[in-house]
């Protein structure tokens, strides 16, 4: 049945504004540039229009909008959030100033996928290899409704004949993408289409933005155990009464609460990390010695980002055929900061009157 697509496509490079062009699609397919004539395969005639863009890099992005003035820009590479802008315009994700944008490589920066490995807890390459592949929209996202709005996105990733050969499991991976005003929600869920059990590890690792590292602290991670992967993965509890940095930080706590703080003193907001099913969490900054060693990293980008990922590394998930495993993280924003004497971080994490 023949049908038609309108797209606003927005060609870019990373330092120039917007230009906007209108493609017409007919019957699922653009005559004329590769990239079209291989994205719109994945389409169905039901779906709303997708708003999309691609720029110097090649790579097709996904334009996730709200009323508030919010932003959010997706790739098909990897399923990977590389940008989210509040109604100010100001950007909340730190991306590398190295970063690579050439397709089989990891991309550092945004919110990268971590599957079916999370760094080399496993055989695989480092973090899986879900952040390196073409995913495609997910006309059937069941049990949950359709994405039929411009602030939300379903996206997809089966097994193919490549990833059996080094991971032989038959999966599917969704990821909903979902913006509202102050507000970024990942659903990510794995569904066993093999015919056996498997085991994975899994995270969503949210690169931060922030004002000046050395002026941030982290709440909620008080007094648990973690992996310090700075002393071969030995095992230690927190004492201090929240984490603060003056120094390469690599570590995985464990049983993590609901809700963890990220407060910027100099930037006076705190993002506030919520997560459910994914009960580990990842903090990470390299400094500056493993920052100039990092071939995709800024010498001096480590003094504005910080990585607080929401993973399962401790207890790998045991899915079974046809089963189904769900995860939800979602990142919003609090505008105001611990220093300021407006936020007690207490309230954010517990709900403290």
């Amino acid at each position: 049945m023949a049908f038609e697509f309108w797209f606003l496509v927005l060609a870019r490079s990373h330092e120039t504004d917007l230009s906007y062009h209108r493609i017409k699609l007919e019957g699922g397919r653009e005559k004329g540039k590769p990239f079209f004539r291989s994205f719109t395969g994945r389409l169905r005639s039901k779906q709303m229009p997708v708003t999309i863009f691609h720029g110097a890099d090649g790579l097709p992005r996904i334009i996730l909008t709200e009323p508030c003035g919010s932003t959010a820009e997706v790739l098909l590479y990897g399923g990977q959030v590389v940008s989210w802008k509040n109604e100010r315009r100001e950007e909340l994700l730190f991306m590398s100033s190295k970063a690579n944008w050439k397709p089989t490589k990891a991309i550092r920066g945004g919110i990268p996928v971590c599957f079916p490995q999370f760094t080399n807890f496993g055989s695989l390459e480092q973090h899986g290899f879900a952040r390196n592949r073409l995913w495609s929209l997910d006309s059937c996202p069941s049990p949950l409704p359709p994405a039929n709005s411009p602030s939300s996105v379903d996206l997809i990733l089966k097994s193919t004949e490549v990833d059996l050969k080094t991971w032989p499991r038959s999966f599917e991976l969704r990821l909903r993408i979902s913006l509202s005003a102050g507000k970024l929600t990942l659903i990510p869920r794995v569904r066993n289409t093999d015919n056996k059990t498997f085991p994975f590890t899994f995270a969503l690792r949210n690169y931060l933005s922030v004002s000046d590292i050395s002026e941030v602290r982290v709440e909620g991670l008080e007094t648990l155990d973690y992996f310090d992967n700075l002393m071969q993965g030995e095992r230690f509890t927190e004492q201090a009464d929240a984490i603060t940095f003056d120094g390469e930080v690599d570590r995985v706590y464990l049983g993590t609460p609901i809700k963890i703080a990220i407060i910027d003193h100099e930037k006076k907001r705190t993002l506030v990390l919520r997560k459910e099913g994914l009960p580990d969490a990842v903090v990470w900054n390299p400094w500056d010695k493993k920052a100039k060693a990092l071939p995709d990293f800024g010498d001096e980008d480590y003094k504005t980002m910080l990585c607080v990922d929401s993973a399962v590394v401790e207890n790998p998930v045991m899915l079974k055929p046809s089963e189904e495993w769900k995860g939800r993280q979602e990142l919003s924003i609090v505008s105001s900061s611990y220093c300021s004497g407006q936020l007690d971080p207490r309230k954010v994490l517990y709900g403290i009157n």
